[in-house]
């Protein structure tokens, strides 16, 4: 709407009349000047409207009539106030009647001075009004629709409560930097973490006073301010996140990460991980150590084996492949405890006899334990290290009760003349132990190419295992495993016997490795898979556990052998669970997780056997789900020690967390068994709850079991 003419009686129109000769230049310019004032009332982002001292308009834009959406029609000038709010009730755009909107305006019209409100209309819209008295009577009201401007003011406020809410609730401590490194939010948490004062923190503060503040109270120690800040900024100045760990002087470990931001500054979370970082420090511990002697286990002893290969251009190294002359029959005497203690002594000499601090023993498992001697100048320097142990093993063990007397056998392999790598060093090692034992034992023999004895054996137990899947001199044990909360069978796991005519009961120690080596693992699994299930088959709703190989998994065929054996004896898949050892999640290829994968989503379940003593258990977890996890025997044997306890009991609780089911195996004692129940281990296996029976003795436990069930 255009901005109203001059009313009659202006001071234009007195001024023609006065005279007729009235010079034409005043004219012009009055005319220039109402051109002016119409443009820029028209141009203003605000509505305005302008009345007289009888309360009618003179003029209003375009905007006062948008805003109100009123007829342009019929809002004219001369018109008066109340009748523009009736006008607006009647259009619908007041939330009011004309009189209430009236009443609630004519304060601020009689006042006679400027003044501010809002009114919200029938739409929700809001509009902001000032009001300014004319010095002639009358008020000018310019209009602006704050309509946005409150919703984002709201927005803004919510998003601060939310901030706030989430600040005074998180579980770690932060500090929020500008790009000047001025501190500009800081939580409560932060304080309870570092135990400071809010004093001590002020906003404002800059980065390098917050160190200085820091050292000063204590908190840290050793630490340069300057060189510290002058890393961190840096780092962030590349856009980069900074992450460390500070150590506080009272002992704790706190997680420090700076994460730039995209405006300028950082955010700073502190998180404390002082029991965290001693459960990893542990676990990297234990999973790179025996549990019983503390001794660096294989996989470590391999990865220093590894390395110092690597790292070798002149120098020599021996390998010492040993094993315990008569160590069964300690066992066997004076029970287990009895030959824990002797293995706990002997790596304790063993430890004694070594040259140097560079020189490494390690356990690889049972009485089997190995050396790496460095910096051989000549083959003597192993031949003493071999006699002093020789001798030093061969003296007697007293405990309180006991005289143990054991001797030790040692095969050594020289590098580089004996094998430039770790597989045939190793190997050659143990040929040599094996020449060492068929000799007499507590003897050392160094190897030679012409030991073939025990590849002449080890190529007769190929043959004798080819024959006998043939000859059907595979069976299957079953070792029943308890739900312990509510002491009722939860099913089996199948384990393979191989009872030959003419070698006897073979240990699967004995001949699965060799069927790994051969491939013929591929066949004798597939044959225990299909018969593990065929005698499952009537057992439900009880399931059947069945180890596998990471030979059977990498054959390509493993999927179609489990989706047949299933079909064949009607087995269903959540019935079924395939346990597997870390080796096979190692592989890490594609074959290998897209075989899990494609099982797991068929409904069979994924155990991950021995638990804990490899080397990056966590790391399988976190890369592969798995439905269970079993603890190994070593853990539940050693329970006693406080440490081991303090793992177990950390392993159940991850398994808790993580939803995974946690079994042990190996409980014996009833000791054992009260101890899993009270920190909530799902699962138990071992001698305490079964002895591994054949098919006919298991499907009695288990129709006993459903009795039990059906009549409590």
């Amino acid at each position: 709407m255009p901005v109203a003419g001059i009313k009659a009686g202006s001071s234009v129109r007195r001024r023609r009349a006065k005279g007729v000769g009235q010079p034409q230049p005043i004219e012009d310019e009055l005319r220039e000047q109402n051109e002016r004032f119409s443009a820029a009332v028209e141009n203003m982002s605000h509505g305005l409207c302008m009345f007289d001292a009888d309360e009618r308009m003179i003029i209003c834009n375009r905007n006062y009539i948008s805003i109100f959406r009123l007829d342009a029609e019929v809002v004219r000038p001369g018109i008066r106030f109340f009748d523009i709010l009736q006008h607006s009730m009647d259009i619908g755009i007041a939330s009011q009647s004309a009189e209430q909107l009236y009443a609630i305006r004519k304060p601020y019209i009689d006042q006679a001075k400027p003044s501010t409100y809002e009114e919200t209309l029938a739409d929700g819209r809001i509009v902001n009004i000032s009001h300014r008295p004319l010095a002639s009577g009358g008020w000018v009201s310019i209009y602006e629709d704050i309509t946005e401007q409150r919703r984002a003011e709201q927005e803004l406020k919510e998003q601060h409560r939310r901030f706030d809410a989430a600040l005074a609730n998180m579980s770690q401590g932060l500090l929020m930097y500008d790009a000047d490194g001025k501190l500009i939010v800081r939580n409560e948490r932060f304080l309870e973490l570092y135990h400071v004062r809010p004093a001590d923190f002020p906003l404002g503060m800059s980065h390098h006073d917050a160190f200085k503040r820091l050292l000063e109270l204590g908190i840290y120690t050793k630490l340069d301010p300057d060189s510290e800040i002058s890393q961190i900024e840096a780092c962030l100045r590349a856009g980069k996140t900074h992450v460390t760990h500070r150590h506080l002087a009272d002992g704790r470990t706190l997680l420090v990460a700076r994460r730039p931001m995209s405006g300028g500054g950082w955010v700073a979370t502190f998180d404390d991980v002082t029991e965290r970082r001693r459960v990893e420090e542990r676990m990297t511990h234990l999973a790179h150590h025996d549990t019983l002697t503390n001794l660096p286990n294989r996989s470590m002893l391999r990865e220093r084996l590894d390395q110092a290969l690597s790292e070798t251009t002149n120098g020599s190294l021996a390998i010492f492949s040993l094993d315990l002359d008569h160590f069964k029959a300690v066992n066997d005497s004076w029970g287990h405890p009895a030959g824990d203690w002797l293995l706990k002594c002997v790596a304790e000499r063993l430890q004694r006899c070594l040259r140097n601090e560079t020189d490494v023993v390690s356990r690889f498992g049972g009485d089997e334990f190995v050396i790496i001697q460095f910096n051989l100048k000549s083959p003597g320097d192993a031949e003493k290290l071999a006699k002093r142990i020789v001798e030093i093993i061969g003296k007697p063990f007293r405990d309180k009760r006991h005289d143990m007397r054991v001797g030790i056998s040692l095969g050594i392999a020289l590098f580089p003349n004996d094998g430039k790598d770790a597989d045939t060093l190793l190997k050659n090692a143990d040929m040599a132990l094996y020449r060492a034992k068929s000799e007499g034992r507590n003897l050392y023999r160094f190897f030679e190419p012409a030991m073939d004895a025990m590849v002449r054996a080890r190529r007769a137990l190929e043959i004798d295992l080819r024959a006998a899947l043939s000859r059907r001199e595979f069976e299957l044990d079953f070792q029943p495993i308890m739900n312990i909360a509510s002491g009722e069978i939860a099913g089996a796991e199948a384990l393979m016997r191989w009872r030959s005519p003419v070698r006897g009961l073979v240990r699967p120690d004995d001949f699965i490795p060799a069927a790994e080596e051969t491939g013929l693992i591929v066949p004798l699994g597939e044959w225990a898979l299909r018969k593990a299930c065929t005698t499952a088959a009537g057992w439900a709703p009880w399931r059947i556990a069945v180890n596998v190989s990471a030979v059977q998994i990498k054959s390509g065929t493993f999927a179609r052998s489990v989706i047949s054996a299933l079909a064949f004896s009607g087995v269903p898949a959540n019935r079924l669970e395939l346990e597997i050892t870390e080796t096979v999640l190692m592989d890490e290829s594609d074959l290998v997780l897209k075989t899990l994968r494609q099982l797991r989503d068929l409904g069979v379940r994924i155990a991950l056997d021995d638990f804990g003593t490899g080397y990056s258990s966590l790391g399988y977890l976190r890369r592969f789900p798995v439905d269970k996890i079993k603890i190994d025997r070593s853990f539940i044997s050693d329970i006693d020690s406080r440490d081991t306890a303090a793992i177990v009991r950390t392993i159940i609780g991850l398994g808790a967390q993580l939803g995974i089911t946690v079994t042990a195996e190996g409980v014996e004692t009833e000791a054992q068994f009260e101890f899993l129940k009270k920190e909530g281990c799902v699962e138990a296996q071992g001698y305490l709850i079964g002895v591994p029976s054949n098919a006919s003795d298991i499907n009695r436990l288990l129709r006993s079991s459903a009795t039990i069930r059906q009549s409590g």
